[in-house]
C-alpha cells in the first residue's frame, strides 16, 4: 500500500491559507476577463465554464467537511437564480468559513483508495485544484504569476501520492506496469512512484542515483504543471505508458 507522503509543515491550516490567497488571484482573474473569452489551458471551455466548474468543484467537495459523510454523495443541483460569478462568490466565501473551521484529522470520506478518509486530504485537493484554476484564468489575462516551489513539491507529492491512484480506480483496469523517478532540481524532495497492474501504486522516496523506467525531471514548477497537463517540457525520458499515467490533467 502506497505511503501517505504529507510534506512536512503542511497542514490543514497551511493548506486554506494557500485556497484564500489562490482563490483572491483567481477571482481577479476572472473578473478581468471577458466570460466568454476562450481558456488557452483547456480547449473548448470559455472563463465562464471556468467560473462555474471551480464554484460547482468547491460546492462539491467543502460537502464532505460540512456533513462529515464517510460515504460518496450525490452533488445538490447549482443554486438557480444566481449569475456565475455570484455563485462563484457564495463558494469561496463557504469554502474558506469551512474550511477554517474543520480541523485536518476529521473523519470523512477521500476520493482515493491511496488516501485516508481524513479531513486534509480535502483540504489539499482544495488547495491545489484552485491553483490550478487560478494559473488557467491568468492566462486569459496573460499575467501568470510564479508558483512557489515549495507549493509545487506538495502539488507533486499530491499527484503521486493520491490522484494517480484515484485515476486508475476507475471502471476500466490500467495495464500499465514500470516504476517512475520524479526529481525536480530545485526543492529537496524526489519520488519513485511504481506501477502494478490492478493494484493501487506504491510510492516512497527516491534514493540518490536512483533511476525508473521512466525519468521527469526539472524545476518543481515546471513538473507540476507537466503532472497537471498545463505546460510541456522536454526532460522526462523512458516508458511513455508510465509517464501518460502520472499526467492526470489529460481532460481535467
Amino acid at each position: 500500500m502506497m505511503s501517505f507522503m504529507v510534506q512536512t509543515g503542511w497542514t490543514a491550516q497551511r493548506w486554506t491559507a494557500v485556497f484564500i490567497e489562490q482563490a483572491e488571484m483567481f477571482r481577479k482573474a476572472v473578473a478581468d476577463a471577458d466570460p466568454a473569452a476562450e481558456v488557452p489551458t483547456r480547449p473548448g471551455w470559455t472563463v465562464q465554464d471556468l467560473v462555474i466548474h471551480l464554484a460547482r468543484f468547491l460546492e462539491t467537495s467543502t460537502e464532505y467537511l460540512r456533513t462529515g459523510s464517510r460515504t460518496a454523495m450525490r452533488p445538490s443541483p447549482p443554486p438557480a437564480g444566481l449569475s456565475p460569478l455570484q455563485y462563484l462568490d457564495l463558494q469561496l466565501s463557504a469554502a474558506a468559513e469551512i474550511l477554517t473551521a474543520v480541523p485536518g484529522n476529521r473523519p470523512v470520506w477521500t476520493f482515493s483508495p491511496a488516501a485516508p478518509d481524513l479531513a486534509w486530504v480535502w483540504h489539499r485537493r482544495i488547495a491545489h485544484e484552485t491553483v490550478l484554476r487560478r494559473f488557467d484564468a491568468q492566462t486569459v489575462v496573460r499575467q501568470v504569476v510564479a508558483t512557489d516551489a515549495d507549493l509545487c513539491a506538495d502539488g507533486i507529492d499530491e499527484v503521486l501520492s493520491t490522484i494517480v491512484a484515484a485515476n486508475l480506480d476507475g471502471d476500466v483496469p490500467s495495464t500499465v506496469t514500470g516504476t517512475a523517478l520524479v526529481r525536480p532540481t530545485d526543492v529537496p524532495e524526489s519520488w519513485l512512484i511504481s506501477l502494478t497492474a490492478g493494484e493501487v501504486p506504491e510510492l516512497r522516496a527516491a534514493a540518490p542515483g536512483e533511476e525508473g523506467d521512466a525519468q521527469v525531471t526539472g524545476e518543481a514548477e515546471v513538473v507540476y504543471f507537466w503532472l497537471w497537463n498545463r505546460m510541456n517540457f522536454k526532460e522526462m525520458t523512458g516508458d511513455q505508458g508510465v509517464l501518460d499515467v502520472l499526467q492526470v490533467g489529460r481532460g481535467h
